[in-house]
């Protein structure tokens, strides 16, 4: 029995022996690894309670330091300004657009179909140069009533002829008076007038032209004015219909005279009243960079407009364009008019002044300048023209005085 087991007692006793002694081992091993993990941790634990801390201090320290700049006084330091001899202008400042003072709208005198077109935008025409062509769309009544009115009197023409021959041919043999003759041929005259009358009529109606009158045609579009065409807004195929009572007729071109060139605007209702008519205006186009204008004022309106609750008075003024200087109709612009003019007087930046009531003072630096500590000293002055940056000052100061600017903020070291 002892022979048939797989091992000898001895052997198995080491066996089992030798499997404790490595489940001892696995166990110590798994010891260590805890207590590294538990040293590992407390060594995290001790970190951050250190950072903590750090964060903490550092917060505490900023909070501290942005209270004591907070809590730092303030220099306050002026600029130091010296009056100076200037020139000032003042200017009323008029804004609109420029625009030919002579732009028609040329219209057809007749109802049709454009069949030409011979002109477009930007082109100059003479006056009288045809600009385009309508062909004429016959009413069927007035054509009907034409044929009809040619061959009647075509009938009546042959039945005159025939009288007027009978009548010639009895004065010959003397049968008849020359007094008849004569009204036979003046009824044989009229006859032939009213077939050719009638004739040039069907032609009228027909093609808008007679052949005798072609080049008093309405049918021929022609510019009125000499110029530059503006625009045209019709093209080849489009119907149009003739100007009259009841309708302003389509227009055909717009063509204007751009050497005659005037500005038109508006100015404030506080301004206008220094305005007159004749006085110089510089023009400056926003579209014509460094190019200014002269211009001289010719209209101020008598009667005010209101554009969103403000009142506005338009003004006019003609426009010299050098001939170098191409003007587009409808450019906006700036007009400029000078009212009043200083020259040599004394000056200083409007923001050196301070107003109390009536009263105007700027203030006077009376320590010596580039001093720890800066001292003023009020003073009244009187005040003259203003261009809206400088100021002219009449009484209070003298070249060489320091007045106090605008305020710069320092803190103090």
């Amino acid at each position: 029995k002892l022979s048939s087991l797989p091992l000898s007692f001895p052997a198995q006793t080491f066996v089992v022996r030798n499997t404790r002694i490595e489940n001892q081992g696995g166990r110590r091993h798994t010891r260590r690894i805890k207590l590294k993990i538990k040293t590992i941790f407390a060594a995290m634990k001790k970190f951050l309670k250190i950072f903590a801390g750090v964060l903490f201090a550092a917060l505490l320290l900023g909070t501290f330091w942005f209270l004591w700049q907070k809590t730092r006084p303030v220099k306050v330091v002026y600029t130091i300004v010296e009056p100076k001899l200037d020139t000032l202008k003042q200017f009323v400042v008029a804004t609109g657009k420029v625009e030919p003072r002579d732009e028609v709208m040329i219209k057809p005198q007749i109802s049709g179909i454009i069949s030409d077109v011979y002109k477009e935008a930007g082109q100059l025409v003479r006056k009288g140069e045809v600009i385009a062509t309508v062909k004429v769309v016959p009413e069927m009544g007035q054509l009907s009533s034409a044929e009809s009115r040619v061959s009647v009197a075509e009938i009546s023409l042959a039945q005159t002829r025939r009288e007027y021959d009978r009548t010639k041919a009895l004065h010959e043999k003397g049968v008849v008076s020359d007094e008849e003759s004569e009204q036979g041929r003046t009824a044989l005259e009229k006859a032939e007038e009213e077939l050719q009358n009638a004739k040039e009529n069907l032609e009228i109606v027909k093609n808008g032209i007679s052949s005798r009158f072609k080049e008093l045609s309405n049918t021929q579009i022609r510019s009125t004015i000499d110029g530059m065409i503006l625009d045209v807004p019709i093209k080849v195929g489009n119907s149009v219909i003739q100007a009259n009572t009841f309708n302003d007729g389509t227009t055909i071109a717009t063509v204007a005279d751009m050497s005659n060139m005037l500005f038109r605007g508006n100015v404030d209702e506080t301004d206008v009243g220094k305005l007159h008519e004749g006085m110089p205006v510089k023009l400056t186009i926003g579209a014509l960079q460094n190019v200014e204008l002269d211009a001289t004022l010719e209209y101020v309106s008598p009667k005010a407009t209101e554009d969103n609750g403000v009142i506005l008075f338009e003004v006019k003024a003609a426009v010299k364009i050098p001939a170098d200087v191409f003007v587009r109709a409808g450019y906006s612009a700036n007009a400029s008019v000078m009212i009043q003019s200083r020259e040599g007087v004394l000056t200083l930046p409007e923001s050196t002044v301070e107003f109390e009531g009536d009263k105007t003072y700027v203030y006077v630096l009376t320590s010596a300048e580039g001093a720890e500590e800066q001292t003023f000293d009020k003073h009244d002055v009187k005040i003259g023209l203003s261009d809206g940056m400088n100021i002219e000052i009449t009484e209070g100061v003298a070249a060489g005085d320091k007045i106090r600017g605008i305020q710069e903020e320092k803190k103090k070291k």
